[in-house]
């Protein structure tokens, strides 16, 4: 990898960081015709923030207005939808309603719904218990009012940020993985960054490192513009059978700290509830506890009471990248040619594409490149239970994991082409192998045997549950 890196002589961005905001910024850099090259510490991509998250397509109705959040989330919001077709990307239209369960709550709805309407989503509509339950039959009784939001959906967390990586790939990204930046200095108008793999020269950098992001600052500019706060997010995943309880998403009133949890459909035919929020030191795990587990079926149950006793298929914790403040930490130098873009949190997931063009538009003078006429269509694996999987189609080989209907084709697929999985996490996220009831109990071996000498970080040496 060293020889590889010093090879491939100077581009004209490094972006530092693959999650969904650096593999959406590689992509809007590379089809505008600059040279760009990923530097990603893990063996794969989306290891960070990335990997965690309740995957709604965010319309910005609760964004504060005229922020560059609510600019960044409605850009995106429309990209995606543009080009999810030319990307084979799935989008599961469920639309949201925030419910109300206290007289409290029924009264602070004025205030979301004209925050909605300022931000440019005139769709909202207000129901009472009664359209509520119509709606959803299963929903608690409790439920006093809402405010219904149409446009807001769920998709495919994993799938969207790699198909924009591999589509900067299509237009010559190099991407480098297991690479750490350890440091960079701007010289004669150029960096020269020191990384694990070697020394590589860029003109402009951007930094998009999520969870590290204040480090790689200090390691570029000499000192943290922000600090990074993490913050931990609990979920639990019900089982399959669950998936007919409910079709829209269900939000709280939200409050100053949090948007609160969350019950929502999945593309992937589950039903998930989350995201808990403490602040904790460590950056790099993210360990679920009993307590926080029981205490989110007793919410989802109370939610939605037919969930009580309903089997749980998965439970697992994501970090997020908090600051000291809540607001996107952006931040162009156009002296150093450098870009920070920190602190993106629940809504990174819909802005990425928006903070993309954002940060293409500020450093598209820095690169000199004249953009291709068009950018390339591809197709990444359909993942999403309602649409049609790679099972349904003659020729798959074997069902490797049953649970989640995984085929063979599937599995050597995701292990070739110019991204291949870098370890066990990054093949779970191209397939969903091992993401189901029995969590790989059955499949672990199989998988394993398909895989062995062709992960960077073999099974026996990774943690299973990444």
């Amino acid at each position: 990898m060293t020889q590889a890196a010093r090879g491939m002589g100077a581009f004209d961005v490094a972006v530092i960081g693959a999650g969904v905001v650096g593999c959406a910024v590689a992509r809007d850099l590379a089809l505008r015709g600059a040279r760009v090259v990923v530097l990603e510490k893990a063996p794969d991509i989306l290891a960070g923030a990335s990997k965690g998250n309740s995957a709604i397509l965010h319309t910005g109705f609760d964004a504060p207005t005229g922020s560059l959040e609510h600019a960044c989330v409605q850009a995106g919001y429309r990209e995606y939808l543009a080009i999810r077709s030319s990307l084979n990307l799935p989008v599961l239209e469920t639309g949201a309603v925030v419910v109300a369960w206290t007289e409290d709550e029924v009264a602070r709805l004025d205030a979301i719904e004209s925050t909605a309407r300022a931000n440019g989503v005139g769709d909202v509509v207000r129901v009472d218990r009664a359209a509520l339950l119509a709606r959803e039959p299963n929903l608690s009784p409790r439920a006093l009012a809402g405010l219904l939001v149409p446009g807001e959906h769920v998709i495919d967390p994993w799938s969207a940020p790699l198909a924009y990586l591999l589509q900067a790939m299509s237009r010559d990204a190099a991407v480098l993985r297991g690479t750490e930046l350890l440091g960079g200095r701007f010289e004669a108008g150029r960096w020269r960054l020191d990384t694990s793999a070697g020394p590589i020269e860029a003109t402009a950098v951007v930094n998009c490192a999520g969870l590290h992001g204040d480090t790689v600052d200090e390691r570029l500019t000499g000192r943290r513009h922000f600090d990074i706060r993490p913050r931990k997010g609990q979920f639990v995943v019900f089982d399959k059978a669950a998936a007919r309880l409910l079709g829209t998403i269900v939000l709280p009133v939200p409050t100053e700290r949090t948007k609160g949890i969350v019950l929502t459909p999945t593309v992937f035919g589950n039903l998930l509830v989350g995201p808990t929020a403490d602040e904790q030191e460590d950056r790099e795990r993210a360990d679920v506890d009993t307590p926080t587990i029981e205490a989110l079926l007793e919410k989802a149950a109370d939610i939605l009471p037919a969930l009580a006793g309903m089997p749980v298929t998965a439970t697992y914790a994501g970090l997020r990248p908090a600051t000291e403040r809540k607001e996107y930490r952006y931040r162009h130098e156009p002296e150093l040619n450098l870009v920070t873009v920190g602190g993106i949190r629940s809504t990174g997931l819909t802005a990425a594409l928006g903070l993309a063009r954002h940060v293409g538009t500020a450093i598209s003078g820095e690169t000199h490149r004249t953009p291709p006429s068009d950018a390339p269509s591809l197709a990444v694996p359909v993942l999403a239970e309602h649409m049609a999987r790679d099972w349904t189609r003659p020729g798959y080989g074997e069902i490797v994991c049953h649970c989640e209907m995984v085929t063979r084709r599937e599995i050597e697929a995701a292990l070739s082409g110019p991204l291949p999985a870098g370890d066990i996490g990054g093949l779970k996220r191209r397939t969903r192998a091992g993401m189901g009831r029995c969590q790989g109990f059955h499949c672990q071996a199989r998988v394993a045997a398909l895989t062995a000498g062709r992960l960077a970080v073999p099974m026996a040496a990774g943690r299973c549950d990444d």
